[in-house]
């Protein structure tokens, strides 16, 4: 069934081209289903006459995959790339082996380009900040195309370099839309989760010489790094336990929900997968670009009701598993783009209830940071309104204690949890495993009196 949002966005396309604009952006926020809005306009253009072809640029092989597959179900015909196909999908690594004649060819077509996740191609009028796939597509692409549909959940760059085939305002700046669905109207249609992010912290953390009273004044402070925070014993196991209990919580009410955890690195990832099997008992898989057939187990794992699975960069952007319900964002990458990109995969439910996303993370400052204004599409953008609650103490199970937020408009909650008490989560557990055999060296610091924090955003 056409979500409102899709079938708004494709009329106002198709009404901006027909008036000789051949550019559209859609900024939708991720999990709002900007793949199927994507085909069901190519099927109407097709329909209308408007176009012969339409090509299909992504960033990475598992999303171009799944546009191949949408959009050759949606359109009806054949959308592998070959002779007698209607269209093609492939990654923006293939745009720079594509040879010449290949696009004079293109030449001779009405052709509909799209590109998913626009903002991996920057453009500058400095030639040595563009990249190469911003060079491709505005000095090759945009000239050959017919109509082009430029497509974000996440429509900004860490760099902060502008966007190819995008509009800014001037002089402000502000990135220009054609169409936005924010994660605001997601919630409040039901079409994405509602998300609560939890915050792990610490008020003794003690690096042999100086104690510190937060993770946030220790990375600050410490000659030390966050990926100390992240391979600490104590921190990691209470942190994947709270995940654990919250995915099982979940569970009672939606036996298949599963997790997912965003690990540093492959040795990482594989003391974690090695965690979540051995001392939490949960089923798991690992997905890295070093383990093999990992495309197939990222497929298998969408159909199963397998708990959890861990990859390092492999499930981050575009990847769709609407079963995901958890993520434990343990990266080393501290970018708000990254970490709404992360937050992303957890957000998809398409089953038009209300129903929950839970992220955990460490309380490192600017994760905290974009933590606290989560409920905005772009930074910048909109402004809104802070609600402070007095601090609680809370027993045992904290999860159950919180219910459905109020709704009311640009506005968020933030609940602070500074006198937490639930026990010694890692007690019990075995920790005499060899670290060689996990491949990642545990950090000699200590974290002592985890604590958390809760963030939600609601409308």
């Amino acid at each position: 069934m056409l979500r409102s949002w899709q079938k708004e966005c494709v009329e106002l396309a198709v009404k901006k081209y027909t008036a000789s604009d051949k550019h559209f952006l859609c900024q939708a926020t991720p999990g709002a289903g900007k793949t199927i809005m994507a085909a069901l306009l190519a099927k109407t253009l097709f329909d209308k006459g408007m176009i012969d072809r339409v090509i299909c640029f992504s960033p990475s092989v598992e999303v171009a995959n799944n546009i191949k597959r949408t959009f050759g179900k949606i359109i009806g015909c054949s959308f592998d790339g070959s002779f007698t196909a209607v269209g093609a999908s492939m990654t923006y690594q293939s745009l720079c082996s594509i040879p010449e004649s290949t696009w004079d060819r293109l030449r001779k077509y009405r052709t509909f380009f799209i590109f998913d996740e626009i903002h991996h191609c920057s453009f500058s009028q400095d030639k040595s900040k563009i990249n190469t796939w911003g060079e491709r597509v505005v000095f090759h692409l945009q000239d050959i195309a017919t109509y082009t549909l430029a497509l974000s959940g996440t429509p900004w760059r860490s760099d902060a370099l502008p966007i190819a085939l995008v509009s800014y305002s001037n002089p402000e700046g502000e990135l220009i839309c054609d169409y936005q669905y924010s994660l605001i109207q997601a919630i409040r249609d039901n079409v994405c989760r509602e998300p609560k992010i939890v915050l792990v912290d610490s008020n003794s953390i003690s690096d042999g010489h100086d104690t510190y009273g937060s993770i946030a004044e220790f990375v600050k402070q410490a000659q030390s790094t966050y990926q100390e925070v992240l391979n600490n014993d104590s921190a990691l196991r209470y942190l994947l336990k709270l995940a654990v209990l919250k995915l099982s919580e979940i569970r009672d009410s939606n036996p298949i929900a599963g997790g997912l955890v965003v690990a540093s690195s492959v040795k990482h990832a594989e003391m974690i997968n090695s965690l979540l099997i051995e001392e939490f008992n949960q089923t798991s898989t690992i997905v890295t670009y070093l383990h093999d057939n990992s495309t197939r187990k990222i497929n298998s794992f969408k159909s199963s009701t397998e708990q959890w699975i861990v990859s390092v960069g492999m499930i981050s952007e575009g990847t769709d598993i609407p079963r995901l319900q958890v993520c434990c964002h343990l990266s080393s990458i501290k970018t708000e783009l990254y970490f709404r990109q992360v937050l992303g995969r957890i957000l998809r439910s398409g089953k038009g209830k209300i129903e929950f996303a839970w992220l955990f993370t460490f309380a490192e400052t600017r994760l905290v940071e974009f933590a606290e204004r989560i409920n905005i599409d772009i930074p910048g953008s909109c402004s809104y309104v802070d609600m402070e609650c007095d601090s609680i103490s809370v027993g045992e199970d904290i999860f159950r204690r919180f219910k459905p937020p109020l709704r009311d408009t640009c506005s968020k909650l933030k609940v602070n949890i500074d006198k937490l008490i639930l026990g010694d989560l890692s007690s019990g557990l075995n920790t005499a495993y060899d670290e060689r055999l996990l491949g990642c060296s545990l950090s000699n610091i200590q974290i002592k009196s985890l604590r958390t924090r809760v963030i939600e955003a609601f409308l």
